[in-house]
């Protein structure tokens, strides 16, 4: 793709989160979002379906973005020694929680219930993804897997971003951090 290709690209994402955050998805029309961009409807149609692509792509930037961060948190965990895959996954899910506070707007946008048909199938794949990858960190260290405590987890991340993502900063990270101290306790060895 061409710098001015990507540059138009990215203008109408810019424009589409701003349109979806201030209108909803639903309201929203392609017009507005060219008109924010200062594109044509053209160029939209150039590098998107439509108004739900336009959506699915800022969705997919923003779990790219997550997964950079939740990956990071991992390996600097890793790092200072920590081994645990529960812990690990506690530490993932944490920080994907964070991430969502630091781009609430974008967050909230996915996990507000107004996005294109279909969408709540993409956020149960993700979670179902993210399960599967917590399975294979288990069975990587050797550890038993408690695949219904994983599927319990994830089930409550969903429900835990929703509310995170309503709430401002301070409130927002002590249940972010309440919810991480919660993880711990439901670690497969530490449940009664």
């Amino acid at each position: 793709m061409s710098p001015r290709g990507a540059a138009t690209r990215s203008a109408l994402l810019g424009a589409a989160a701003e349109v979806f955050n201030t209108v909803g998805f639903a309201k929203a029309g392609v017009s507005q979002v060219v008109a924010v961009a200062g594109a044509s409807v053209g160029s939209l149609y150039h590098h998107f379906t439509g108004k739900a692509d336009l959506y699915l792509a800022l969705y997919e930037e923003f779990q790219q973005r997550q997964q950079e961060r939740t990956h990071q948190a991992v390996v600097d965990a890793r790092a200072a020694g920590e081994s645990d895959p529960a812990r690990l996954m506690n530490i993932a899910a944490r920080a994907y929680l964070l991430g969502c506070i630091e781009e609430r707007d974008t967050a909230r946008l996915f996990f507000s219930g107004d996005g294109p048909p279909g969408f709540d199938y993409q956020l149960r794949a993700r979670l179902t993804q993210w399960t599967d990858r917590n399975v294979a960190l288990f069975r990587k260290a050797d550890e038993p897997v408690d695949e219904a405590l994983l599927i319990v987890v994830s089930g409550a991340m969903l429900l835990a971003v929703a509310e995170v993502v309503r709430r401002e900063d301070g409130d927002a990270r002590a249940l972010a951090d309440d919810i991480t101290s919660l993880l711990t306790k439901l670690e497969p060895g530490r449940r009664e």
